[in-house]
């Protein structure tokens, strides 16, 4: 059995985008959301808890832009090397701003 998220048309769409980029919210949010709270005076509860609101909103986000409002048809087929450089390039992007919320941290 294939799970097949589908847009406001009906249509299937490639669900992998949605859970990369909500995944991916919720892990960075998660994971830095309660040390932040903590570090400037919130009680872990509120802070997970917010963090855990946060994510929520994110991976809403994310629904409503990457299945509910796209068009299948209007997305073309990017070649695997173009797909390789932005993949490389997000990686660099997700370590600067993982290493950029770690430095305020630090004590």
């Amino acid at each position: 059995m294939r799970f097949r998220l589908r847009n406001r048309e009906g249509t299937p769409v490639d669900p992998v985008p949605f859970f990369v980029v909500a995944g991916l919210a919720v892990m960075l949010v998660l994971s830095f959301g309660p040390l932040y709270g903590q570090a400037i005076g919130v009680g872990l509860e509120y802070s997970a808890a917010g963090s855990i609101a946060l994510s929520f909103v994110f991976t809403v986000g994310a629904y409503y832009r990457q299945v509910w409002t796209v068009r299948p048809e209007f997305v073309g087929v990017v070649p695997s090397e173009m797909r390789v450089e932005r993949l490389y390039y997000l990686m660099l992007v997700l370590l600067v701003v993982v290493v950029g919320l770690a430095i305020p941290l630090v004590r």
